[in-house]
């Protein structure tokens, strides 16, 4: 009998990968925190993790529509996300020179990002702590 990970892993798999696509968003936002006129991004993670979960019993997973045959498909590299996933932040004091990141913000998010990381992996290590003993039959 085949192991299917996908569903002994549910949503795990997935949401630990959007929040490592999280993280380097914000990553990128606090690194170009002094850059005038960065606007700073955010992902709606609720959103695309909604988005992936109703993908995955169509066998979809974020695609992409093109609308003409002659569109290039969407190469997607391990972990980015496309352009249109990712949401503009709206500043709660924006500076004089267009820069509309909030280092303290972008810290807390980034700290929320990271215990949230941290409890996706749990999750999915039990996940596997769970099938090693199933298989070892303990």
């Amino acid at each position: 009998m085949a192991i299917s990970f996908d569903k002994a892993l549910g949503i795990h798999q997935q949401a630990l990968q959007l929040r490592v696509d999280r993280a380097e968003v914000l990553a990128n936002n606090l690194a170009n925190a002094d850059t005038p006129g960065y606007k700073a991004r955010d992902l709606d993670f609720q959103a695309i993790l909604g988005q992936q979960i109703a993908g995955q019993g169509q066998g979809q997973s974020l695609a992409m529509q093109t609308t003409n045959g002659k569109h290039l498909p969407l190469s997607s590299e391990a972990g980015m996300l496309a352009s249109d996933a990712l949401m503009y932040r709206t500043p709660s004091q924006p500076s004089i020179d267009g820069n509309t990141v909030d280092s303290q913000e972008e810290l807390a998010e980034f700290m929320k990002n990271a215990m949230d990381y941290q409890a996706s992996f749990r999750f999915l290590n039990g996940r596997f702590k769970g099938m090693l003993s199933a298989i070892k039959g303990e």
